[in-house]
C-alpha cells in the first residue's frame, strides 16, 4: 500500500497525476485542491477528508475509494468509475459527475442533489438515497 500521508507533507494542490498508478493510496485529509488526476487508477485510494474541491478526475477509476468527508465541490469526476467507493458526508455542491458509474457507491448523508449528474443516476439515488433522509 502507497502511503503519502505519514512522512510526506499532506500539501498535493495544484500537481498533476495523469495516469497515474496510485492503487490504495492514501492521501487522507490531505489538501488537493486543483490536483488533476484524470485517467489515473485509484481504484480502494483514501481521500477521506480530503480537500478536493475543483480537482479533476475525468475517466479516473475510483472503484472502492474511500472519499467520506471529502470536500469535492466543483470537483470533475466526468466519466469516471465510482462503483462501490464510500462518499458518505462528501460535500459535491457544483460538481459535475455526468456519466460517473457509481449507482453501488455509498451515498449516505453526501449533498448528491447539488451534482450535475445524469437523469437516470439522480433517479436511482432518490430511490436508494433520498435527499429527506440524506439531509
Amino acid at each position: 500500500m502507497t502511503n503519502l500521508s505519514d512522512e510526506v507533507q499532506k500539501d498535493f494542490s495544484f500537481q498533476s497525476f495523469i495516469g497515474a498508478e496510485l492503487v490504495d493510496a492514501d492521501f487522507e485529509g490531505a489538501n488537493l485542491r486543483r490536483a488533476i488526476f484524470d485517467g489515473a487508477n485509484l481504484e480502494g485510494a483514501n481521500f477521506s477528508g480530503a480537500d478536493l474541491r475543483k480537482a479533476s478526475f475525468i475517466g479516473a477509476n475510483l472503484m472502492k475509494a474511500a472519499l467520506d468527508g471529502a470536500d469535492l465541490r466543483r470537483a470533475k469526476f466526468r466519466k469516471a468509475k465510482l462503483s462501490l467507493s464510500n462518499m458518505q458526508d462528501a460535500k459535491l455542491e457544483g460538481a459535475d459527475m455526468r456519466g460517473i458509474r457509481g449507482r453501488y457507491a455509498i451515498w449516505r448523508r453526501a449533498d448528491w442533489w447539488n451534482a450535475r449528474m445524469d437523469d437516470s443516476l439522480s433517479r436511482a439515488l432518490n430511490k436508494k438515497w433520498p435527499r429527506t433522509q440524506n439531509e
